[in-house]
């Protein structure tokens, strides 16, 4: 049997070369000897053959140790110069590749076909919807229209769990991009956007609200209403309280998750009458002429 040297046919000194190396050396060999620029020479058509040869094993990591180490037992370092004049360059029959590494990368190529042709999941599409505060808080259904991949409108009813977070994100299992090769379709990825309302603003499961009062209701404390989600209840508003200061209310706040609420926060506004009347502007000349509190004491 006579054992080709594959890295001489590619016009490779010895074996320690890198895979690009042998790219290179390939891509060489084959424009030298390609059959259609060498028409009149018979020779070239082989040797075209065995570049292919040399290079389908040494460019397989596999094939190319199984050869080195059957290079290395048949030959070796001390039959080297003996076995010289058989290490042709391409003999034209030699069965050593068919023998050695036909089978082998006949599996490998079928591997690779069969690889192919594994099942692939389509992508997800992912898109986002806004709620407000109350429908998020007791849940409910909601119908969105999204435009497939040929082009038509779909409408999809998803459920709004209640209690649902901020930025939280409903799966519709299948209803994304198709799958390959007979792989499932990909899942439909709907974001939850809780908007702030004119009433409330959700920040982690705190409810924010503000509370609008008058001038002498802040400097007499009283009592008002304050709105929460699903009642109203009243609160007590000490004197002297300023604008700016926030009311906790335990247990009317946003849903936890775990049974229970977070806190309403109440953010205490005192407003003035944009158009007070003549009375109103009297009592408050009057009290201006009276009175001794200074507000900006602090900066003289």
């Amino acid at each position: 049997m006579i054992f080709k040297d594959y890295y001489k046919i590619l016009g490779l000194s010895d074996s320690k070369v890198t895979p690009e190396e042998i790219k290179t050396a390939y891509r060489e060999q084959a424009k030298k000897y390609h059959p259609d620029i060498n028409s009149e020479n018979n020779f070239s058509e082989e040797r075209f053959k065995d570049i292919n040869e040399a290079y389908k094993v040494l460019s397989n990591q596999t094939s190319r140790k199984k050869y080195d180490r059957m290079w290395n037992s048949n030959i070796g370092r001390k039959k080297k110069k003996a076995q010289e004049s058989k290490r042709e360059e391409g003999s034209i029959g030699s069965n050593f590749f068919n023998m050695f590494f036909g089978e082998q990368l006949e599996k490998q190529e079928k591997k690779e076909k069969k690889k192919e042709k594994v099942p692939i999941k389509g992508e997800n599409v992912e898109t986002e919807i806004e709620v407000s505060v109350e429908e998020a808080y007791y849940g409910q259904e909601k119908k969105i229209s999204l435009r497939t991949q040929n082009g038509k409108m779909k409408t999809f009813t998803i459920k709004i769990p209640e209690g649902i977070r901020n930025g939280e994100k409903i799966r519709l299992i299948g209803q994304g991009k198709k799958g390959e090769n007979g792989g499932k379709n990909g899942d439909l990825l709907i974001r939850i956007n809780i908007k702030d309302s004119n009433k409330f603003a959700l920040r982690g499961v705190d409810l924010y609200t503000d509370l609008k009062i008058s001038p002498w209701e802040a400097v007499l404390g009283t009592k008002v209403s304050v709105e929460t989600i699903g009642e109203t209840i009243y609160l007590h508003i000490p004197q002297g309280i300023e604008s700016g200061e926030k009311v906790r209310i335990p247990g009317k706040g946003y849903k936890d998750g775990k049974g229970g609420r977070g806190e309403l926060i109440a953010d205490v506004k005192i407003m003035i009458p944009k158009t007070p009347t003549k009375e109103e502007i009297g009592i408050y000349e009057k009290l201006n002429e009276i009175s001794k509190f200074n507000p900006r004491s602090n900066l003289e």
